[in-house]
């Protein structure tokens, strides 16, 4: 191991590098051992070096050198000149009859003046700034949403156009099909009566063939002619008239009008629509979460029927809305705290998409199993992000620099590995561990990324949780805690994580979710009731959502204080 460079081991002296430092130079910011300290005096004599313990460092005050006295060090300030001054400067005539202060002083007023500044940046100004920027996320969301509620009025109006239409052509070609019939009822009857007629004329020429090749005098005298004048009046003749289709002429703008119209869209500046905000926050609020404790009992806040029979998966759009997918080829849109259904999305292959994921953007990613494909959702168009060939995606999701992380396993489900891309460009490969052993079996559904970066992966085939860093090393595996609410074996599908890096992973069947730390110890179960949950996700306030199978339900559950 490099003492230069193991995290593990105590700080070495810059000069020499392999004693323990001991000494630290104000003057020179270096660390020394007790052996280089006379090396490093010698070294530039120029300077005054103020040697201190290395647990007393930056105590000493670097004082300014003047500016109009080379090497002289400035322990005045003149406050009439508003600058720092030598003592060589207060001997002479310059900065005669000027209110001198130590520097000292003029330097605590300084840092305290700073401190406010600084207090007012964190406290204020920054936290302001994240409202305003979280006020334009907010508004860009709520933008997304009422466009798309445009979008889909505009297209249930077409819809409701095209039923009324197909109700008039069904009417139209109904009539026809009732004039055909009657006009065609009308010939069969004409054709009936002929072919009678033909019949009977049939039978009179066999009367008459019979008389006339018989040779007995007597038949030929009996035989009574028959009247065939009967049969030159021909019967009438019927010609059917077809309705005609008068086609109604369709004007493009006059069409336009009868369906609708758009307003003109626009945006309003207010220069004062932001006030700076008045409650201080701590200088650390903007960098890390705040600590949050589990709660002793989770408790289920909301619950939103989907529908679906089979429901699978949950992802959240924002605080309110979350997108949910099971087995059926649409993925439905919810706003949470109304229950309420706002979009439907059909998958572009018509079947059911096997794992949904939300961008940083907002937008709806989900895997094509059939064509395999990973294909995303953008102002309600479907567009193909990723093809594989050889392989076939099974789960995806969104990292925090935008990358995809896609689950995909071999055709012959020997080998599963998962694979990060930048767009449609592959940027890493995770599959074996140290040993070239590897890391997922091929029933390996659900992914996350946590807040340090690791990548967690629920393989069900393995009755495991495997988590690797963001350079793809095996940290650890989690296998469950006994004992399980049902004693049965874990089995891990759904997999999120949360402010405080917490792993939840759901276990199907033990009908729980299970809460591990970053580094893998079992903290706390899940239960609230829940029946086979399988999808989740959490939002921004540490809300967990957790999909039900068979209940076709999404549970809202809150689990931290």
């Amino acid at each position: 191991m490099d003492p230069r460079t193991s995290a593990q081991d105590v700080m070495r002296c810059d000069l020499c590098e392999t004693a323990v430092v001991q000494m630290h130079c104000d003057t020179c910011l270096i660390n020394l051992c007790t052996a280089c300290v006379g090396k490093h005096m010698i070294s530039d004599e120029s300077k005054k070096h103020e040697i201190v313990k290395f647990t007393l460092r930056k105590t000493t005050p670097l004082y300014p050198v003047c500016i109009s006295h080379d090497k002289e060090q400035c322990e005045m300030y003149c406050k009439l000149c508003d600058v720092p001054v030598c003592a060589t400067c207060l001997a002479s005539d310059q900065h005669l009859g000027h209110k001198l202060l130590k520097i000292l002083q003029v330097l605590d007023k300084k840092k305290e003046k700073i401190t406010k500044e600084l207090a007012e940046l964190n406290g204020t100004i920054y936290p302001t700034y994240q409202d305003i920027a979280s006020d334009v996320q907010n508004r860009m969301s709520q933008l997304e949403k009422e466009y798309g509620d445009l979008s889909t009025a505009i297209t249930k109006h077409g819809e409701d156009w095209h039923r009324e239409i197909d109700k008039l052509v069904k009417k139209l070609k109904a009539e026809v099909d009732e004039m055909k019939n009657t006009q065609l009822q009308t010939l069969w009857k004409h054709l009936d009566k002929i072919n009678k007629t033909m019949s009977d004329i049939k039978d009179e020429i066999h009367s008459f063939n019979i008389a006339i090749d018989s040779n007995e005098i007597s038949d030929i005298f009996k035989f009574a002619s028959v009247q065939i004048r009967r049969y030159n009046n021909l019967p009438e003749k019927i010609v059917p008239c077809l309705p005609k289709f008068t086609q109604g002429r369709i004007q493009g703008e006059e069409l336009a009008k009868l369906f609708g119209t758009l307003s003109q869209s626009s945006l309003t500046s207010q220069k004062h629509g932001y006030s700076m905000k008045t409650t201080q926050k701590s200088p650390e609020a903007g960098s890390s979460p705040p600590v949050k404790q589990l709660i002793d009992e989770p408790e289920t806040v909301t619950t939103i029927k989907t529908g679906y029979g089979d429901l699978t998966n949950v992802a959240c759009l924002s605080d309110e809305e979350i997108w949910t997918s099971g087995y059926d080829s649409t993925m439905k849109l919810y706003r949470i705290n109304q229950a309420s259904l706002l979009k439907s999305i059909t998958t572009k292959s018509g079947k059911i998409p096997y794992n949904i994921a939300v961008t940083n953007s907002g937008d709806l990613v989900y895997i094509e199993y059939s064509d395999r494909t990973v294909k995303i959702v953008k102002n309600e168009k479907i567009e193909e992000v990723i093809r594989l060939q050889n392989w076939i995606p099974d789960g995806v999701c969104s990292t925090s620099s935008g990358d995809l992380l896609v689950i995909m396993y071999s055709d012959d489900k020997k080998q599963t590995k998962v694979v990060r891309y930048s767009g449609s460009t592959e940027k890493q490969t995770i599959q074996f561990d140290d040993k070239r052993k590897s890391l997922y079996s091929s029933d390996s559904d659900y992914i996350t990324e946590n807040r340090n970066l690791d990548i967690c992966v629920s393989d069900s085939g393995a009755n495991a949780v495997v988590v690797v860093n963001q350079a793809g090393k095996l940290r650890f595996r989690y296998t469950g805690h006994t004992p399980a609410p049902k004693n049965r074996p874990f089995y891990p599908l759904g997999i999120t994580t949360d402010s405080q890096s917490h792993i939840l992973t759901a276990d199907y069947n033990n009908d729980c979710v299970h809460i591990i730390d970053q580094d893998g110890q079992f903290l706390r179960y899940i239960d609230c009731g829940l029946n086979n949950p399988i999808g989740l996700c959490t939002d921004t306030y540490d809300n967990l959502f957790v999909t039900e199978y068979n209940r076709g339900q999404v549970k809202k559950i809150k689990f931290l204080q």
